[in-house]
């Protein structure tokens, strides 16, 4: 018989907890048996003494299976099931270009996505710019449309990972968000409550990053990997740069449109493109949908150039509620803000630097991110046309072009891009994009 209170005694004491205490206390957060109170003096114990691997294996998979935990294997899927998760960023509208197109591969992506919080945005609030894009169906409609069109993206449902929700909550509030080992079972347990057969994670570094240092962020990817492999899911890990926006825009309506030109071919960003064809890659090849780097590589430019990509995420739309000629005239059904107008640098120069969070926090400021979870997002508003680093501006280059809803809003969109965006007189040297690759081997 275990006691909450003697865990975390144990726990606060710097021991190591067995997985039948850590089975224990987690199985009792959604029923009430362990309260808040509780769990704040777990999340603060563990923030200062940390998890060995065995500890966050275990804490992943009993927050894994603290709720319904999906099972595909009645559906008789034609291929693998496979999926990626990003720790988040400025401009980082990937996944809705890679799951279109690793389904258009062969691959099953019944992908769950989160909402912006801070200065990053959230998949959700940018598909929730369609009109009539339902994000969070009931599991039924979720599977059906992951077998139908191949990939299926919609939010946290109540019953899949509840342990980690009320555990987050709490850790929100008691500053102790940034430790690893949270991290990792918080992010794991709801991916591995999908039934992935292999997932690739893709953990940014840099100034819009989540986690402060590449140290941090290396070390989180390292562990991810580690513990999702423990847990029995094939998982590989990229880290790739934060430190300027990742594609051309940043905020909702802004970044669906950026999608629609990308996979009908009209228009893509190359470091966003970069990163991209990376975890596509990866995720052909951990599913074993690719034989090679290069057989991925044509298999994926294949699925683009054929339009079959675009036409998938046009079906996903639909299937989820959205228009049937969505990619036909996304304009058509998007917002737009009342002014969209380019912001100017006050003097000539190369963009050397970026403060990708402050960037970020320009969008939310313009009413298109949240501050608290239950803030309304404008869908309308953002940035396009970010400078890239080593691009110059000009009188004809500007930092970015705001889309705001008045005057005043953009004057102080404005204010905070001159801040953000440091310009010097030489042309600086490109920074990698994708720095390394972390699979099971390498932890």
């Amino acid at each position: 018989m275990f006691l909450p209170q003697e865990i975390i005694r144990k726990k606060r004491d710097g021991h190591v907890l067995s997985k039948e205490e850590i089975d224990f206390f987690v199985k009792g957060i959604p029923s009430g048996e362990v309260t808040e109170a509780q769990v704040a003096a777990f999340a603060m114990a563990t923030y200062f003494h940390g998890m060995e691997m065995g500890e966050r294996v275990a804490f992943t998979e009993a927050m894994r299976d603290s709720g319904e935990v999906i099972c595909w294997d009645d559906l008789n899927l034609a291929g693998p099931i496979v999926d990626k998760h990003s720790t988040g960023g400025v401009g980082d509208m990937v996944s809705l270009m890679l799951g279109p197109m690793v389904a258009a591969c062969g691959g099953y992506v019944p992908m769950i996505s989160g909402r912006g919080l801070g200065h990053t945005g959230g998949t959700l609030d940018k598909l929730e710019s369609i009109p009539g894009y339902n994000v969070t169906p009931d599991n039924e409609v979720f599977r059906k449309v992951t077998k139908e069109v191949g990939v299926a993206i919609i939010g946290q449902t109540g019953n899949l990972a509840p342990a980690d929700k009320i555990i987050y909550g709490v850790r929100d509030v008691t500053a102790t968000v940034d430790s690893i080992d949270m991290i990792t079972g918080s992010i794991l347990s709801k991916k591995l409550a999908a039934g992935l057969g292999s997932l690739v994670m893709d953990v940014k570094t840099g100034s819009g990053a989540f986690m402060p240092t590449h140290e941090a962020s290396e070390a989180l990817a390292r562990s991810i990997v580690a513990v999702a492999n423990g847990a029995g899911t094939k998982t590989t890990a990229l880290l790739t740069d934060m430190n300027e926006a990742l594609g051309s825009s940043a905020g909702n309506a802004v970044e669906i449109r950026e999608t629609v030109r990308y996979l009908k071919g009209e228009y893509r960003n190359e470091r966003l493109h970069e990163v991209v064809m990376a975890l596509c890659i990866e995720m052909l090849l951990s599913a074993e949908l690719a034989s090679s780097v290069d057989d991925a590589r044509a298999k994926l430019n294949q699925a683009l150039d054929s339009g079959k990509a675009a036409k998938v995420f046009g079906e996903m739309v639909h299937a989820l509620g959205g228009p049937a000629d969505f990619m036909d005239k996304p304009e058509s059904y998007l917002p737009t803000a009342e002014i969209v107008a380019p912001v100017y640098a006050e003097s000539e120069g190369f963009a050397v630097a970026m403060d990708t969070r402050q960037m970020g926090l320009s969008v939310v400021a313009l009413g298109g991110g949240r501050i608290r979870p239950q803030d309304d997002v404008d869908h309308a508003v953002g940035l396009d046309q970010i400078i890239r680093l080593g691009e110059k501006a000009t009188a004809d280059k500007p930092l970015a072009m705001i889309h705001a809803r008045s005057e005043a809003a953009w004057q102080e969109a404005a204010k905070t891009v001159r801040a953000a965006i440091t310009l010097g007189s030489e042309k600086p040297e490109q920074r990698p994009v994708v720095y390394c690759t972390i699979r099971p081997e390498d932890v």
